[in-house]
């Protein structure tokens, strides 16, 4: 589920597109088809040491990166310890799977420092998909890079601990 601190109904067009216009994940979507995107976004805001979404919730939303730095924790099963497996920082994003699969979240998030994210949710994902097919494609598009660099650099640390 979206965090109920996700703060919405603000005019954050402007904002959103502004900084989605520097953010790979967008670079195949023109500023005008960012506007249609920006419409959909709200923003939530993260405090020092809180957790985001733990490992196992019901993922429904994609988080970009605006301020701070997130890092994506896991638990190994045979110890029960944590394992950072990766921090984020400005631009990226974390959550993409939720917005393709109904799986639950595979690690838990937390921030580093105060964060600030731009949310897309899973219904807003489908609307502009429904409405705005050729926007909905390049979407897609990003969501396949994130994963597909995300996999790589998985392939790359298995490879070195092997």
């Amino acid at each position: 589920m979206i965090p109920s601190r996700v703060i919405s109904g603000q005019n954050l067009t402007q904002q959103v597109t502004d900084f989605f216009m520097s953010v790979p994940f967008f670079e195949r979507i023109n500023p005008e088809e960012i506007k249609v995107i920006a419409k959909h976004i709200a923003m939530m805001d993260v405090k020092r040491g809180e957790v985001l979404f733990n490992e196992s919730d019901k993922g429904n939303y994609i988080c970009f990166i605006v301020t701070g730095r997130l890092e994506v924790v896991i638990t190994k099963e045979s110890t029960g310890e944590e394992v950072v497996l990766a921090t984020l920082t400005r631009g990226q994003s974390t959550g993409e799977m939720a917005i393709i699969e109904d799986m639950p979240r595979f690690a838990t998030i937390r921030a580093i420092d105060d964060s600030k994210m731009y949310i897309l949710s899973k219904s807003a994902f489908e609307l502009i998909l429904s409405k705005h097919p050729h926007i909905g494609i390049k979407l897609l598009k990003g969501v396949a890079y994130v994963l597909s660099h995300n996999l790589r650099q998985t392939s790359i640390k298995l490879a070195d601990y092997m």
